[in-house]
C-alpha cells in the first residue's frame, strides 16, 4: 500500500499521538476534578444495626468513646460536623438500622485518607485497657456496620 493518509504507519502514528494527548487530557481532567473536589466537603453516613436490645448500649458507648474523637478532629479541621439520627418508626429486619452517623469531612481527600486516630485515642482515653474493652464491646452488639459516601444533588441546577 503507497503512503498516505491511511497507510499503516499514518495510522499508527494518529493512534500514537491520540493516545499521548488523550492521556494528557485525561490527566489535566482528573487534576481538575481533583482540585475541584478537595474544595468541597465530603460527606459519609456510617450506619448501625444493632442486636436486638443493645441499641441504647451501643449508643452510650458510642458517645462515650467514639463521639469525642470526632469531637477533636472537629477541633482539627478534619471533620466540619457530626450528626447522628435514628429512625422513628421500625422497618424490616433486612432494612433495620438503629443509627445514622453522618460525617462532613472537610474534603475528599481528607475523608479517605489513613487517618491514625491512636494518639487521640490515648490522650482522651488514659484508661487504655478499659477504653479498649469498651470498644469491644460497642463492635460486639452490632449486627452490621456499613459506610456510605454520598453526593449531594443541586435540585435546582438545570
Amino acid at each position: 500500500m503507497p503512503p498516505g493518509p491511511f497507510s499503516p504507519r499514518a495510522l499508527f502514528l494518529l493512534l500514537l499521538s491520540t493516545t499521548i494527548l488523550g492521556g494528557f487530557t485525561m490527566d489535566a481532567r482528573a487534576q481538575g476534578n481533583q482540585a475541584k473536589s478537595e474544595d468541597k466537603p465530603a460527606v459519609i453516613e456510617y450506619y448501625y444495626k444493632a442486636k436486638w436490645g443493645f441499641a441504647d448500649e451501643f449508643i452510650r458507648l458510642f458517645k462515650k468513646n467514639h463521639y469525642p474523637v470526632l469531637k477533636k478532629q472537629i477541633d482539627m479541621g478534619r471533620i466540619l460536623q457530626v450528626t447522628a439520627v435514628t429512625p422513628r418508626f421500625h422497618n424490616t429486619e433486612e432494612g433495620r438500622w438503629d443509627y445514622r452517623v453522618t460525617i462532613v469531612f472537610r474534603n475528599a481527600t481528607i475523608a479517605f485518607s489513613d487517618f491514625d486516630s491512636e494518639p487521640l485515642n490515648k490522650e482522651l482515653y488514659p484508661d487504655q485497657e478499659t477504653f479498649k474493652k469498651e470498644e469491644q464491646r460497642r463492635f460486639e452488639i452490632l449486627l452490621a456496620h456499613w459506610d456510605l459516601p454520598v453526593n449531594t444533588l443541586d435540585l435546582e441546577k438545570k
